[in-house]
């Protein structure tokens, strides 16, 4: 069998003889796959001229709703990726963090593009900067969608997550793909976009696959283009340097393998509940994807105090993870991905064994349930203790990876906060303890040195979510050995992908740029109230000037007696000595009320109601006899997805300013109301 490449709208296999794949657990092959005969250098280019364009013209919305179709769709298909996935060594369990896990991944970026992004093409990053004495003259920032094509290098350990968690922000930001996975599995990745292209959902040139070498892709890249890549810092670092990516300033994000470290506090000694919940999570990051996480603890710390007991117990509860076939009853552990990884991993134990010893596992005579260990890529758990953890530096520099884990012990704080940070950089690290004065030294400690970390207690351990998971809302990545980039973190791995540039003009210029309000731009009034008028006929801009209202004594007693709000600078004009106000002073939530008051319009109409308020501030106090007045301005608008049964409607929201008779704001706001749409798209 040959597993095929997809390469400008075609399925195509590679020429030559190619990579031959096995079975991680029969020895088995599966075919083969290679890239030799691929036109790199037009896969790129047609991304940029056929797919980027596409995307280009989506909004995030309608790139958004794109994604959660591609995520239900995929969840139809789970069966198949599920069978295909047990050739890869993976457990069941294994299986759902890479499929599940990476098909939750699109759905939130999905949900987090239809939330916390417009519906526009682009983006508006931050508020308006007044750049000039009189704010003719101002500054704004936007991100627009890069021109080029994203390169996504993935590892081996994680086929259809590695590629999904990648994938979604890329396209939600508007950027076509071209996924690279590791050849040892691609054959699943290969499933997985088999279901993609053949859903139809992605415009044709958004995403391209290469099963086999990159080639000579990364010479053609130029300054829209983005490199991602995950896997061994070396062949990152290798990468990084290539002349095409530097000389053309390249972003290039790297999320590299690193030695994360857990750490047991002082306080968890043995028989606590933060003792147990150590001793689980480090088993179970051993043996998850047999070790073959990113993410996995390699360095586990405890107090010298309590080393012995942590060895006994951790290998009491590493006996119970059997290794075998995961398709057989009982087996919580299946083997590497190849039997490359095997010796690979044999080899780094042997330099780890220079300065640790061995307290649990045995390297060559280990039992496997169900299978050939001699044909299967099998690994036994194997646990290492190393004495002298701060001067030895072996365990914070040589990783093996796969279900192995090195013991260090430490004596103080400060002790604990040096061996974390003697990994140089790691993906996560986290601290089990219910002191939290330990869990705020260690934070403070050694947070420059992690991407993530997180701290667990008896309070948070039922929910939470684990060392070794990686979150779509959370950034995942590392400085120094991690890498030194960023993905996931919600709508900030978006940006990774867009260009952020700086405008210069007049709020009126910017405004129709940006299709939003900006204070200081001119707007236009219209003889129909705004309230009047559907969804679609409101612009950016439309304002009214309300009639006004003179602020009586008698409207903040009655406000008083309404709201059960007697604060004294309301009510009690004898304790205003020694204070800001100069004498009784009106309630800020009546102002607002009040305002509202002038700008509604009480007749039924477009409007269904208000649907909330933001960005609320008192700027100014308002006193008996004060007279204010209300502009109430479009400030954006945004499309509701229409749901069943639901009347079509939009969210407008309104810059609200409340002057007095000087013409002096005392209170701004942004209110929100909900408009119907004449038409349902």
């Amino acid at each position: 069998m040959r597993i095929k490449n997809y390469a400008q709208g075609q399925w195509v296999e590679g020429s030559g003889n190619g990579t031959e794949l096995f079975n991680a657990v029969t020895g088995e092959s599966l075919g083969f796959a290679g890239s030799e005969g691929l036109d790199f250098k037009s896969m790129l280019e047609y991304a940029r001229s056929k797919g980027g364009p596409a995307l280009r013209k989506m909004t995030f919305h309608e790139r958004a709703l794109m994604l959660k179709a591609l995520a239900l769709h995929l969840n139809t298909k789970k069966d198949l990726f599920y069978k295909l996935s047990y050739a890869t060594g993976a457990t069941k369990s294994d299986s759902w963090v890479d499929i599940d896990g990476g098909i939750g991944t699109v759905f939130v970026f999905a949900s987090k593009g239809r939330r916390e992004l417009p519906d526009s093409p682009f983006l508006i990053d931050g508020d308006p900067e007044v750049i000039s004495k009189q704010g003719t003259f101002i500054g704004h920032h936007i991100c627009v969608p890069l021109e080029g094509v994203a390169i996504h290098i993935n590892a081996f350990n994680f086929p259809c997550w590695g590629m999904l968690e990648k994938l979604a922000p890329t396209i939600l930001a508007g950027v076509p793909a071209i996924i690279k996975p590791a050849t040892a599995t691609c054959y699943l990745t290969e499933l997985m976009v088999r279901e993609i292209i053949s859903s139809g959902i992605l415009p044709e040139g958004s995403l391209q696959l290469i099963c086999g070498s990159a080639g000579d892709i990364l010479d053609h890249v130029n300054l829209q283009d983005v490199v991602t890549f995950t896997g061994s810092a070396a062949t990152g670092k290798m990468l990084k340097q290539k002349s095409s990516i530097v000389e053309h300033s390249v972003r290039f994000n790297m999320e590299a393998d690193s030695l994360n470290c857990s750490i047991l506090g002082p306080d968890a000694k043995p028989g606590t509940v933060e003792f147990d919940l150590f001793v689980k999570e480090v088993a179970r990051e051993m043996t998850t994807k047999a070790g073959q996480k990113c993410t996995a603890i390699r360095r586990t710390m405890v107090p010298e105090a309590y080393a012995q007991d942590l060895i006994n117990a951790l290998s009491k509860r590493l006996t119970g993870s059997i290794l075998g076939d995961p398709l057989a009853e009982g087996v919580r552990m299946g083997p590497l991905a190849s039997r490359g990884q095997v010796e690979e991993v044999g080899n780094r134990v042997q330099e780890l064994m220079q300065c640790c010893e061995l307290v649990y596992g045995d390297l060559k005579n280990f039992d496997v349930i169900g299978a050939d260990k001699s044909k299967g890529a099998f690994f036994p758990s194997l646990l290492l203790y190393c004495k002298d953890p701060i001067s030895n530096s072996l365990p914070h520099d040589v990783e093996a990876f796969g279900p192995v884990s090195t013991i260090m012990p430490y004596k103080t704080t400060d002790e604990a906060i040096e061996l974390a940070k003697k990994g140089q950089g790691s993906l996560v690290g986290s601290v089990f303890t219910a002191d939290d004065s330990f869990a705020r030294e260690m934070a403070m400690g050694t947070a420059a040195y992690h991407g993530r970390l997180m701290f667990v207690n008896a309070d948070c351990a039922g929910e939470s979510t684990g060392h070794g998971s990686p979150l779509a809302h959370l950034v995942h990545g590392g400085p120094g050995r991690a890498g030194g980039g960023e993905e996931l973190g919600g709508v900030r791995s978006v940006r990774h992908y867009m260009q952020r540039t700086a405008l210069q003009g007049s709020p009126t210029t910017l405004m129709h740029i940006t299709n939003e309000y900006i204070r200081g731009a001119k707007v236009k009034e219209d003889v129909i109230h705004p309230f009047r008028k559907y969804f679609e006929e409101i612009e950016v801009g439309d304002t009214l000037y309300t009639h006004k209202r003179t602020v009586t004594e008698a409207d903040i007693v009655n406000f008083a007696g309404v709201s059960g709000d007697f604060f004294y600078a309301h009510t009690d004009e004898t304790s205003l000595d020694g204070s800001i106000f100069e004498k009784r002073v009106a309630h800020g939530y009546f102002i607002i009320s009040a305002a509202a008051g002038l700008f509604v319009d009480p007749k039924k109409g477009p409007v269904l109601a208000n649907y909330g308020l933001d960005n609320l501030r008192f700027t100014q106090p308002v006193y008996v006899g004060d007279t204010i007045a209300v502009r109430l301005t479009c400030l954006r608008k945004v499309k509701k997805e229409l749901k069943e049964g639901q009347i079509p409607q939009g969210v407008v929201e309104w810059d609200v300013e409340v002057t007095n008779q000087n013409g002096e704001t005392v209170a701004t706001e942004t209110v929100l109301t909900l408009v119907e749409r004449k038409e349902p798209n």
